[in-house]
């Protein structure tokens, strides 16, 4: 990698910000994609309508990059780059729409302040599809609440008591985590928080009447800091900016919600491309099948064939021909709508996996990989089997290279698991357990596919499954994954 020159540090010092914009919005999540997505929107929208808000991002967790976001006055450079109107497009700009950073375990007065600002209007949140989660040990006194949804609870609780339950100040509350009917699923935490902590009545009528929670389906891919060339683009920015994020050119927001949002919200009208629609089910279904479902299967598969992007993946003659099968030949027929259109979106989704710019890590994809193949890659699977009356070979051999990968090796290199604690004892104890021979690898998967709380039900029971996928995964650790992969690609052909 390029040493990175000494230079000024990115800040209101080096890039003085003209505007001053009051907070209007209040952010869950300081990582990458919201940066490169909701932030620079509302950049824009600043600029080409009247909105005139900024942004006031809440990090989740007690590690977290709120103190270097601050250290740069809350200032970062996005790189956008990709296809824009039919050409390969590279361009960047600074993004000045968050005016603070707050850790809320070490800032928690000046985080629960937020609620007297009655011009906060808008909460967003990204705290990946494990953040919407109940947890019972949660109360209200906490400083603060160990979930995103219980942090939410109690600051709209603070938020009613300071108002006086006035319902003018309620919110507008767009999560963008993917996960189905995430604004409805977040709505059902936060009344079910409301009821063990006992809060009145007149606070869950307030609940209903002054806040708006949105279902939303965010599209852009995000590829995040650009590690291999910072020395290059810090040399071309002429600054040091440690929050540099890199971008495709396409986005996409639907957010399902009443016309009243698009009235607030008015992204339509800085030729963004967000959506306010009464129902956003045929947007989900298609990306979360198509685009994400591709990126979480391809992952495990491509990292252990020993490729590191998806555009890697994508130009392999082997993996790159898994890919476009998977997607026309198991994914598509699951899905409800008009082929012609379906494939259409495919092959937009292959262009922008091919992206030259964007340099999109497999292991950035993998965080959680667990909770994103139940979300994203599982019903596939099991639409396919109702459909068809049959297993869908490649999507079972993600799921085999998904067990392989838990096992934290690609050949003499430890791979960097992230995911929760359960999903990481549930594959140490399954492969500390395994004896190297084929009883061994179906009593492994037995044990996987038969995890509950990971999966949603016992996987064991759909029938076949468990015999393939152990199948494929002692041909993955016995023969490696090159073999394994061109065997199963060769076996489909025939």
């Amino acid at each position: 990698m390029k040493e990175v020159p000494l230079m000024n540090r990115l800040n209101k010092t080096t890039h003085p910000v003209a505007n001053r914009y009051p907070e209007k919005m209040l952010q869950f999540g300081e990582g990458n994609f919201m940066r490169a997505f909701v932030d620079w929107q509302i950049q824009v929208m600043n600029r080409k309508t009247d909105f005139g808000g900024s942004i006031v991002i809440v990090q989740p967790l007690p590690q977290g990059l709120a103190e270097g976001l601050m250290e740069q006055d809350g200032l970062y450079t996005l790189y956008m780059e990709g296809i824009k109107d039919g050409e390969a497009v590279r361009e960047h700009t600074v993004v000045d729409t968050v005016s603070r950073a707050l850790n809320p375990f070490s800032q928690y007065d000046e985080y629960e302040a937020l609620i007297e600002n009655p011009e906060l209007r808008f909460i967003v949140s990204n705290t990946t599809e494990a953040g919407i989660a109940f947890v019972a040990e949660d109360r209200l006194d906490d400083r603060p609440q160990s979930s995103f949804p219980g942090k939410l609870t109690a600051l709209l609780y603070r938020r009613y008591q300071h108002f006086g339950g006035d319902v003018s100040k309620g919110f507008i509350i767009i999560p963008c985590e993917l996960i189905d009917r995430n604004g409805d699923e977040l709505k059902r935490i936060v009344l079910q928080y409301a009821e063990l902590w006992r809060l009145e009545d007149g606070f869950v009528r307030w609940v209903h009447e002054a806040n708006t929670f949105c279902c939303s389906l965010v599209d852009r891919i995000v590829p995040g800091y650009p590690k291999d060339r910072i020395g290059e683009i810090t040399e071309e920015l002429g600054y040091e900016d440690r929050f540099v994020v890199v971008g495709e050119q396409f986005h996409l927001w639907v957010i399902e919600g009443p016309q009243a949002v698009k009235d607030e919200f008015t992204a339509h009208l800085a030729g963004l491309n967000v959506l306010v629609v009464d129902d956003m089910t045929p947007y989900r279904t298609r990306k979360v099948r198509i685009l994400n479902g591709a990126h979480t299967a391809m992952t495990p598969v491509a990292y252990l064939y020993g490729l590191d992007t998806v555009r890697d993946a994508l130009e392999h003659k082997v993996a790159g021909a898994y890919v476009k099968a998977l997607i026309q030949e198991e994914i598509i027929p699951t899905l409800d709508l008009p082929e012609e259109e379906l494939t259409s979106f495919a092959e937009a989704v292959l262009e922008r996996f091919g992206n030259p710019f964007i340099e999109h890590y497999l292991m950035s994809i993998s965080l959680n990989s667990v909770s994103k193949f139940k979300t994203r890659d599982l019903p596939s699977l099991l639409g396919y089997v109702e459909a068809k009356g049959a297993l869908p070979a490649k999507l079972t051999f993600s799921l085999a290279a998904l067990i392989a990968f838990y096992r934290g090796q690609r050949g003499d290199e430890a791979i960097q698991l992230v995911d929760d604690r359960e999903v990481l004892d549930l594959f140490q104890t399954a492969w500390n357990d395994y004896d190297g021979t084929l009883p061994g690898v179906q009593k492994l998967t037995a044990a996987v596919l038969g995890a509950k709380t990971q999966w949603g039900r016992d996987l064991n029971e759909v029938p076949g499954l468990t015999a393939l996928v152990a199948e494929q995964l002692h041909a993955i650790v016995h023969s490696g994954m090159q073999p394994a992969l061109e065997a199963l690609l060769a076996e489909e052909k025939r």
